[in-house]
């Protein structure tokens, strides 16, 4: 029998819309579902929720088991999908936004790059060694759509450590961007031909388009520039439409992600900057507040007898396993080793690229060069992964401290003195959740 097991799966609202997507699917609605979680009551309620979807569904048979003893989840699954936080918001992200804060390092959401994506990074990586460790024994032929953030240190450091693990990272960032630009243009987002490439967070829409009624193709470029020219730019979006006015292309994140990514936008000392972007200090941090507060009214609602709403999400992972399992085939766009699939991008990098997936797995589209300052943004976060990887799989502290140095907005901010010293407060804060490093 097929088995889906989800780790992390307290994050309830995440795994609402993973568990509507695969169960919608008929294909799909005699899985047997296993939820792994370390807080019990997070993984009752999301227990519950996975049962009222399928009543909502009409799934007579359908077999939900949710345990706390990750071994117990993994055993015997086709397909592991991991959305787990490690450390928490409390300590362990709190830490990473107030220990930098001390040295005037600002960040906004500080979970793919920054100094909170490096130490994000660092503690997560030895979670996901054991979980593939696990894996190799109790679930070797297994799929792993890895969903935790930083999504490239992640998948690089699980492929240098597990290459027979067969994974993919997934981010539903070119998809919702895609939707987003539609809607500020005025398109059908179902009209939509586009190319995406580079890597999570940085990757960039080499070609966006429109399917005209004749099959024709418009190209959707110059309505882009031109409402980046006008001024009248969507909410929140400063950032990367000003960023098309100066390279081209768009980039797929956010605004308030993208503003991390490099040196240009997020000052803590420039706060008439940080104003002129409408962007905000800390801002992962009102939102985690924000959550913790809705959440208990969020837990009644979702644990109560009122019938629940399953809607389709714009994640990848129910199209993953029905293609996979039944061989009809379906394109998403996945974090892989490059291997050359983007020539101008380090081999050894995790690139996101458009993938077909079918019975023989995902399977990445060849790219070929991208052009050269695109690149050229990518490997500044580049740099960052790759020495973090390094000081993960090293256990040597100096690695930690040249993956900050190599950090492009860390770098604008502080000089190499405070860059060494955050690097020691920050290992010595997060205590246990990091391992020794020498």
């Amino acid at each position: 029998m097929l088995k889906i097991t989800l780790i992390g799966a307290g994050s309830t609202v995440f795994a609402q819309n993973i568990l509507s997507d695969v169960l919608s699917n008929k294909d799909l609605q005699h899985a047997r579902i296993a939820l792994h979680d370390i807080d019990p009551i997070r993984l009752e309620t999301s227990k519950k929720v996975a049962t009222r979807i399928g009543e909502a569904l009409d799934i007579s048979d359908l077999k939900i088991e949710a345990t706390t003893d990750r071994r117990e989840a993994l055993e015997g699954a086709n397909f592991v999908i991991l959305m787990m936080q490690v450390g928490g918001y409390k300590p362990a992200t709190v830490t990473d936004f107030e220990v930098p804060e001390k040295y005037g390092l600002g960040q906004t959401i500080g979970d793919t790059l920054g100094i909170g994506g490096i130490f994000r990074g660092l503690r997560t990586i030895p979670v996901l060694f054991d979980i593939c460790q696990d894996m190799e024994e109790l679930c070797p032929d297994a799929i792993l759509l890895q969903y935790v953030n930083p999504m490239a240190i992640n998948c690089w450091a699980v492929k240098e450590r597990f290459p027979k693990i067969k994974t993919v990272g997934l981010c539903h960032s070119v998809q919702e961007t895609a939707h987003q630009l539609a809607e500020a243009l005025g398109e059908d987002p179902e009209k939509l031909n586009y190319q995406c490439a580079g890597i999570n967070h940085v990757a960039f829409y080499l070609k966006f388009e429109k399917i005209l009624a004749d099959g024709s193709l418009e190209d959707l470029y110059p309505a882009l520039l031109a409402l980046a020219k006008s001024g009248d730019i969507p909410e929140g979006d400063l950032v990367r439409f000003d960023l098309l006015k100066r390279v081209g292309h768009f980039v797929t994140e956010s605004s308030v992600h993208f503003s991390e990514y490099n040196p240009w936008y997020l000052k803590s000392n420039r706060p008439e900057l940080v104003e002129k972007f409408g962007l905000r200090i800390g801002e992962y941090l009102y939102r985690c507040e924000e959550q913790i507060e809705e959440w208990q009214e969020l837990q009644k609602e979702l644990e109560g007898s009122a019938p629940i709403e399953v809607c389709q999400s714009n994640e990848y992972a129910a199209g993953i396993i029905h293609a996979a399992v039944t061989g009809e085939p379906s394109l998403i766009y996945g974090n892989v080793p490059n291997n050359g699939l983007i020539s101008n991008l380090p081999d050894d990098a995790i690139v996101e690229v458009p993938c077909v997936v079918d019975r023989n797995g995902i399977q990445p589209t060849q790219i070929g060069e991208i052009p050269a300052h695109l690149a050229a943004i990518m490997q500044l976060s580049i740099n960052v992964q790759r020495l973090t990887v390094r000081a993960a799989l090293s256990g040597k502290r100096e690695h930690v401290y040249q993956a900050a140095m190599l950090d492009p907005h860390t770098g604008a901010e502080l000089d190499l003195d405070q860059i060494w010293a955050l690097c020691d407060d920050l290992i010595e804060a997060h205590g246990d959740l990091l391992p020794n490093f020498s």
